[in-house]
């Protein structure tokens, strides 16, 4: 079975390989975008993509990465768990797979052991290749042992396609399959690379305030695409906080969001960026 399967695989310049079979239901996923031209328009799926779009990125951005990769706030285990499928909605893969790579990119950022670095490896394998490469396949539970221990989120992870499954059929229930087709197959592509812009641009356009051994970078932009994740330097360099854009004039909904379920009592803990460090960003681009 290995033989066949790196007969249907192409080898990639930094040793890894593209497995065929598995880039197929990728290809198809963004062909059945092409099938908004064949069903009636109606503005309301154009809403129904924006906030599907909207909605499944704070879980993305204040789930996968915010609470699970880096534990910036705490929350019951119903939230949790909820937190981890509407993350997966997005059709991310597994939700220790998606933090526990997370936390190993953070501990080799643009080094040779990181798993997306565009410095390094390119543009191309860092925004799409790398998470259909065969190299990252498997859940590093060395990196997500304080998670892995709830049985729930262990099933999730394995079952991976669930999520998306159910969003994706509950849509198709509700409005039929051009709502299915705007509301969740062009929601979904959008997901995924804004999401990915992170891994991608994020180190390679933008500003830097703080001097970190990566070349993460802050771009507006791409906090404006990623409710907040856009502001990556600040993150590398201080990437416990809840809040990503440090400074009030940096535009984080995903936080302003976490504030707002922090007042019900439904998250809490949110963990701040501490003085010292903002001053230091200040002080950074003053002297600039």
């Amino acid at each position: 079975m290995a033989s066949v399967a790196r007969t249907l695989s192409l080898p990639l310049p930094n040793g890894a390989r593209l497995q065929i079979l598995t880039c197929i239901p990728f290809v198809l996923a963004h062909l059945s975008v092409l099938t908004i031209f064949f069903v009636p328009f109606h503005w309301y799926y154009v809403l129904a993509c924006f906030l599907l779009y909207e909605v499944r990125m704070f879980f993305v951005t204040a789930g996968y990465h915010r609470y699970f990769s880096h534990r910036s706030f705490k929350t019951s285990r119903w939230f949790q768990f909820l937190l981890a499928f509407m993350a997966m909605s997005s059709s991310q893969k597994g939700i220790l797979w998606w933090a526990a790579h997370h936390r190993h990119h953070h501990r080799y950022s643009d080094q040779e052991l990181d798993l997306h670095s565009p410095t390094l490896f390119g543009f191309w394998w860092s925004h799409v290749g790398w998470i259909l490469s065969d190299r990252y396949e498997g859940t590093r539970f060395d990196y997500i042992g304080d998670f892995a221990k709830f049985p729930e989120l262990r099933w999730l992870n394995k079952y991976y396609l669930v999520p998306p499954i159910a969003l994706g059929a509950a849509i198709w229930l509700v409005g039929g399959f051009g709502f299915f087709v705007w509301g969740f197959c062009l929601s979904t592509m959008f997901l995924w690379h804004g999401t990915f812009t992170i891994n991608s641009l994020s180190h390679l356009f933008g500003k830097r305030r703080f001097p970190t051994t990566d070349t993460s970078k802050n771009n507006w932009m791409l906090a404006l695409v990623t409710l907040g994740e856009g502001w990556h330097n600040n993150h590398h360099h201080y990437m416990a906080s809840a809040r990503q854009g440090f400074y009030w004039w940096e535009v984080d909904i995903t936080f302003y969001a976490l504030k707002v379920l922090s007042w019900f009592h439904i998250v809490r803990d949110l963990r701040k960026v501490p003085e010292h460090v903002l001053a230091e960003g200040q002080a950074l681009a003053a002297a600039a």
